[in-house]
């Protein structure tokens, strides 16, 4: 596993997903979550009853077991919402203290984009940052495709205990695993997989990493550069760097 040495110890993750069955054996407990309705106010409940956000959960603990997570569930009834939704989910992940935030979703739409800067402008005021997916099957994503998020891309080749680091037009993305933590008995085909879960490998190196840049600084943080730079570190004699 890259940066091994690292668990995340006192990074905060917030997942902005389905919710979280924070009893599940991957799970082992969240630090809290709150739930946000489709009329913009907030409720309690963050049980996951779609199974996603548990899984997207799971994959991330697996690489950043003692991190704290923070549950922030925008899907109800399917994994669908709306843009203003999204965007109160980002503007609490980072009032709420995340350090790191997890995307695993996003949109096409190119009309919000400039809702979404703004939003990711506001998320980095806080000092968190977002990771999300660039693009999948051809597809450029919001936010994903923004400067100053963490751009992710499925790598179907790539192990689950690894990544790479991809220059695309001078602007460097990890590349993931696509696949979930395995279910016993179950073949990884079987399972669910895609780029949701990319995402969420990746947001788990990225803890990691940030547990790395504060000790090696005072700064609490986290800066992308420096991120990357310790990602960089860790995987040159393991996976790739492609130029």
């Amino acid at each position: 596993m890259y940066l091994s040495e690292y668990t995340g110890e006192g990074v905060r993750i917030a997942v902005i997903d389905s919710g979280v069955h924070a009893e599940h054996p991957h799970v082992r407990g969240v630090a809290g979550g709150i739930a946000i309705r489709e009329d913009g106010t907030l409720h309690e409940d963050y049980t996951d009853r779609l199974g996603h956000g548990t899984a997207v959960t799971a994959a991330i603990r697996e690489k950043a077991p003692n991190a704290e997570i923070l549950a922030i569930k925008v899907f109800w009834r399917a994994l669908s919402t709306d843009i203003a939704t999204l965007v109160h989910a980002l503007d609490e992940a980072a009032a709420r203290g995340a350090s790191v935030i997890n995307l695993s979703l996003g949109t096409s739409r190119m009309q919000h984009r400039e809702l979404l800067e703004a939003a990711v402008a506001r998320t980095r005021a806080r000092g968190a940052v977002i990771v999300a997916a660039n693009d999948d099957g051809g597809v450029r994503w919001l936010p994903g495709c923004l400067e100053h998020v963490v751009a992710v891309r499925a790598d179907w080749a790539c192990e689950r205990d690894a990544y790479g680091i991809e220059f695309v037009e001078d602007r460097p993305m990890l590349s993931t695993s696509p696949y979930p933590r395995g279910i016993p008995g179950v073949s990884r085909e079987r399972n669910v997989n895609g780029v949701s879960f990319a995402v969420a490998n990746a947001a788990g190196f990225v803890a990691r990493a940030l547990e790395a840049t504060r000790q090696r600084s005072e700064a609490h943080l986290a800066d992308i550069a420096k991120l990357f730079a310790a990602l960089e570190e860790a995987c040159e004699s393991g996976h790739r760097v492609i130029g």
